[in-house]
């Protein structure tokens, strides 16, 4: 394998960010979006909520590279408090600590290389250094792969579920929550 690393994201790399979230929802999701949703995403709509999202740094942009090529990205901040309450709406008691890692995404060809691995405990660490204690994260039920990579990384469902509306489907999410310390 190349040199694989794990670099802050700019704005230059979300054209990158853009098309691999496209081509991954595509051809990873395709079990739990409908076919319509997934049609209708526009590489070019996409990077610019990306440029939006680099530019208000209201949460953290990692990419992973393998050589010169741009293979994945992780997004991850402080959790909004209602992200990290109970199933009740009751604030987790340590609500001001935990962290959101928003997505984790490894276009198709460049997986099972240790990318998205790298991606986590990349954004774990400057959760930590930012005062972060642990971590959740959203994840499509149904997407066997997505659930797998983060028991793998020690998180695990915490028994609270979440229905979005995906293109008049129900999506059902689990919430995984874990460490940060994941070096």
């Amino acid at each position: 394998m190349a040199d694989a690393a794990v670099r802050a994201a700019g704005v230059a790399d979300v054209d990158e960010i853009a098309r691999i979230q496209v081509i991954t929802w595509q051809s990873g999701f395709a079990e739990v979006l409908p076919p319509d949703v997934l049609v209708g995403l526009d590489v070019a709509t996409a990077a610019e909520q990306w440029r939006q999202a680099i530019d208000l740094g209201r949460a953290s942009v990692f990419v992973a590279t393998e050589g010169p090529w741009v293979v994945g990205f992780c997004t991850a901040g402080a959790a909004p408090e209602s992200e990290s309450a109970a199933a009740n709406d009751v604030p987790a008691k340590d609500a001001a600590t935990v962290a959101l890692v928003g997505t984790v995404l490894v276009e198709p060809r460049w997986g099972r290389r240790g990318h998205g691995g790298r991606l986590l405990a990349t954004a774990a660490k400057a959760l930590q250094a930012g005062g972060a204690t642990r971590g959740i994260s959203w994840v499509p039920e149904e997407n066997r792969a997505s659930v797998g990579f983060f028991r793998r990384a020690g998180w695990v469902p915490d028994g609270v579920v979440r229905t979005l509306d995906a293109g008049g489907r129900p999506l059902r999410e689990i919430r995984v929550t874990g460490s940060l310390d994941l070096t």
